[in-house]
């Protein structure tokens, strides 16, 4: 499937752009940029790097996503006419360097789906200071959010196991961070989406069949609830392979009417409240009774990784999650930073105190047995051959996005991301799929540029 992007155009079109992302910034990144200007320091040859300094909530890895976002936001930084009419602070010739400005440096990156790690160099943005500075916010706005939706959803997915999770978490967030982090989820295996747009965008298979709106609308002349005419009339229009919400009323009397509604070839009955354990071995049991052996159990109700896990030896065929993997469960930020690292090729380096950064543009390896299971990752200095270790595979992650200013060809797709990020949990050691908090699963070694002669 060919990559698109939001206007249904080839990522790496060249045609005429629909839109700015130019205004998605920070003020203090333009007024850099005019001091810049006004000293002289503007086109000094600089590399940002995007990084963590730890992962939240003591989590055991990350999951990078959005990078595909930031490189169509990165395109689609240009200045409009009527933007910077609107702009007063600046001086004329910090408005013309807007009015011209198209980026034109480098990007290399971990691509979407790769796990990362305090201090993983996860992007690198080669250019001038005026054109990397202004990014900034842009970027670390998009890696953020959809970095933090797919650690959590990734650790759903380990949670869940082999049983699909759909996301349903579109009406707990903003409408539009409803779409991307169901792009999120799906790229860090979620299965479906309850969100249309995020569908129709992203080629995201979508999911969804009645709210208890749709039980409670169907009453008898007297006024009393009328459950089983709400499901056969759901089944007369979905057919019998629907899903039917059972808690509306009694569970138990619904389950029956499902069943006298559909037969017993439905497809599934949904819980979304209450002690979800016992509930659903009394709903397998009683589905099982009446027939209904192949009919599946969906539950929700503020699902999180945790409650996922409890409910691993319950008969539960499948999940839906939805104000907490659109929220990071409880980590709304991956707390990427975007840190000057080199200026003219000369390392530089932040040394607040808890805030340090490692100067330096940076390559990235991952160590791992022939088993597959990942030991180490490395950090090296970029352009520079490739480490090795005797007796252990290595993967390099960093790859090229960017060539001044113009998008590589074959950059990876969502559906090929989400492969990605399934061999990756894979590739973990065992105790870093654990839900507890601890240490990272890896640790990250910088390997400094030798500067002897």
């Amino acid at each position: 499937m060919e990559r698109v992007n939001e206007n249904n155009t080839p990522a790496n079109s060249s045609t005429h752009r629909t839109r700015s992302s130019a205004l998605l910034t920070d003020k203090y990144e333009l007024t850099m940029l005019e001091a810049a200007i006004l000293d002289g320091t503007v086109n000094r040859e600089c590399t940002f790097e995007v990084f963590t300094r730890r992962l939240p909530n003591e989590r055991r890895y990350g999951v990078i996503a959005g990078t595909a976002r930031v490189l169509r936001a990165v395109h689609d930084f240009v200045f409009t006419d009527q933007q910077l009419d609107q702009i007063d602070f600046l001086r004329d010739e910090t408005l013309e360097y807007l009015r011209n400005f198209r980026f034109s440096g480098q990007i290399d990156g971990y691509r979407e789906g790769e796990l990362y790690f305090p201090h993983s160099p996860v992007l690198t943005v080669r250019g001038t200071f005026g054109e990397c500075v202004i990014l900034e916010t842009v970027i670390l706005s998009i890696l953020n959010m959809d970095s933090a939706v797919a650690s959590a959803a990734a650790r759903m997915v380990t949670a869940a196991g082999d049983r699909p999770i759909i996301d349903m978490g579109a009406r707990r967030t903003h409408e539009y961070a409803a779409v991307t982090a169901a792009r999120a989820a799906y790229l860090a295996g979620f299965v479906a989406t309850s969100n249309m747009e995020a569908a129709q965008r992203y080629g995201i298979p979508a999911s969804g069949t009645a709210a208890h709106a749709w039980t409670l609308l169907h009453t008898r002349p007297d006024g009393t609830p009328d459950e089983l005419a709400a499901f056969k009339a759901q089944v007369a229009a979905l057919g019998t392979g629907t899903t039917l919400l059972v808690d509306t009323y009694d569970i138990t009397q619904g389950v029956e009417n499902a069943v006298a509604a559909a037969g017993t070839e439905l497809g599934a009955v949904r819980i979304d409240s209450g002690d979800l354990g016992v509930l659903t071995r009394r709903v397998r049991r009683q589905l099982d009774s009446l027939g209904a052996q192949n009919t599946k159990i969906v539950v929700s109700s503020d699902m999180d990784e945790f409650s996922i896990a409890a409910l691993r030896s319950e008969p539960v065929d499948s999940f839906g999650v939805g104000t907490s993997v659109v929220t990071g469960s409880g980590a709304p930020t991956a707390g990427l930073v975007y840190k000057l690292v080199e200026v003219d090729g000369v390392p530089v380096a932040k040394r607040s105190r808890g805030k340090a950064s490692l100067g330096g543009a940076k390559d990235a390896a991952r160590f791992s047995r022939p088993s597959g299971t990942a030991v180490e990752e490395v950090t090296y200095p970029m352009g520079t051959d490739i480490p090795q270790a005797e007796g252990l595979n290595v993967t390099q992650l960093t790859i090229p996005m960017v060539r001044d200013g113009e998008l590589v060809d074959g950059l990876p797709t969502l559906e090929e991301s989400r492969e990605h990020c399934a061999k990756q949990l894979v590739s973990l050691p065992w105790e870093g799929l654990a839900l507890t908090r601890d240490e990272p699963a890896l640790q990250v070694r910088n390997i400094v540029r030798n500067t002897t002669a």
